[in-house]
């Protein structure tokens, strides 16, 4: 008794393009592992960005105190002569109070 009167030819043809469509499915597989494992990701840099970088670089560089600055003032308050100018003071307080009020 016969079940399906389905032609060889129609069963090979289906049987091929589902070999067909598997093997496609395994290439993407292997080219998306590839693609997980040797990324291709590029980064450009402005030169804006270049020029922030070596400027940081260049901070890096420099001490945190400038020795010779403090021996001199350490100096001058010891010998009694170190003087502060009271327009100065006043002018950083009333400064940094106008850049507080904008900020």
């Amino acid at each position: 008794m016969k079940i399906s009167d389905i032609n060889k030819d129609v069963t090979v043809q289906m049987l091929q393009q589902y070999q067909k469509n598997d093997n496609q499915v395994v290439n993407s597989d292997k080219q998306a592992v590839h693609a997980a494992v040797n990324p291709e990701e590029k980064v450009d840099l402005s030169t804006m960005a270049k020029d922030i970088q070596q400027a940081k670089i260049a901070l890096s560089e420099l001490p945190d105190v400038r020795e010779e600055k403090v021996q001199e003032i350490k100096s001058q308050v010891e010998k009694g002569t170190y003087n502060v100018s009271g327009e100065k003071i006043a002018g950083k307080m009333v400064g940094e109070s106008i850049i507080d009020l904008f900020a």
